[in-house]
């Protein structure tokens, strides 16, 4: 391939990238719209890496063909790194930044295996405690914020600390909003805590089984709200670090506006979040109230 070919074909792929991002990951996309021009390339490539991989099971006609997209995502990190030519947009925009950056692989595939290990549990598996959600938020969306600052060549404790709240908080929030559609897959409240949900008394047993009941709005809002609230806990430890950051890393950190958002959204809604108003707009709010609020912390340099 020529270099002009080359050129051409890498610029597809990164329109590619900001184009998934957009569509499926609207308000992470407006937070890459703040970083220094000169990182978008490697952030929009990571996050549209990411958008692939969540959403891989969903768009599945089989859990199984999901599985199998997630497992050829994986070898696929191997080869980037291997230096092999993938035909893939968004592997194609991949491998050209790691030839260029050094970015740990070590988190890529950290992120996927995680996804992979979701695919695998069954319908009705529930987690045991609020702690493996906290591990699985990091290890999808806090390895994202990691690679993301380290393609900026930000090499700070204090904002990798950051970092994995604002991962933490935003996969929790995210989960929750995301119970409905998957209740109506038959995952039924699969990231509800068996922990949580027997204290707040949805937790049932049928016929050796152990499932979540349905039948109790209060206990699932009041099952919700202990799980945002610990949500909201990540997001102010990582606040309590801002003064120790770097400033080029304030704007990677964004994504932990968009997470306030909805964790305020389904304080609005008294935690239900069955409530169609956490569907409308971005997160529950006007797009453009939410731009503002987005453009509003980028100028003050926090998140």
């Amino acid at each position: 391939m020529s270099g002009a070919s080359r050129s051409s074909s890498l610029k597809s792929a990164l329109s590619y990238c900001v184009q998934q991002v957009r569509s499926y990951d609207y308000h992470n996309y407006l937070c890459l719209l703040e970083l220094p021009p000169e990182m978008r390339r490697a952030a929009f490539a990571l996050r549209a890496f990411n958008v692939e991989t969540a959403k891989a099971m969903d768009v599945a006609s089989d859990p199984r063909i999901g599985l199998m997209r997630l497992v050829w995502w994986r070898d696929t990190i191997d080869k980037i790194y291997a230096n092999q030519l993938i035909e893939h947009p968004i592997a194609q925009s991949l491998s050209s930044i790691v030839s260029e950056i050094k970015i740990s692989k070590a988190w890529l595939k950290r992120s996927i295996e995680a996804r992979i290990t979701d695919a695998q549990r069954e319908p009705n598996e529930i987690p045991k405690n609020i702690e493996e959600l906290e591990k699985y938020s990091e290890d999808t969306q806090s390895t994202i914020l990691y690679t993301t600052l380290q393609s900026g060549g930000i090499n700070s404790t204090a904002a990798d600390h950051a970092a994995s709240h604002i991962g933490k908080a935003g996969g929790l929030a995210l989960l929750l909003r995301s119970l409905p559609y998957h209740a109506s897959r038959e995952r039924l409240y699969a990231y509800i805590p068996s922990e949580i949900a027997s204290k707040h008394g949805l937790l049932i047993e049928d016929g050796g089984q152990t499932g979540i009941s349905m039948d109790s709005r209060e206990g699932l809002c009041n099952a919700v709200f202990e799980m945002a609230s610990v949500a909201n806990s990540h997001l102010q430890k990582a606040r309590e670090l801002a003064k120790t950051l770097p400033a080029e890393a304030i704007p990677v950190l964004l994504p932990a506006v968009p997470t306030q958002v909805l964790l305020d959204s389904l304080r609005r809604v008294n935690f239900d979040v069955f409530d169609p108003r956490l569907q409308r707009g971005v997160l529950g709010i006007p797009p453009l109230w939410f731009q503002l609020k987005l453009k509003w912390h980028s100028l003050r340099g926090n998140y």
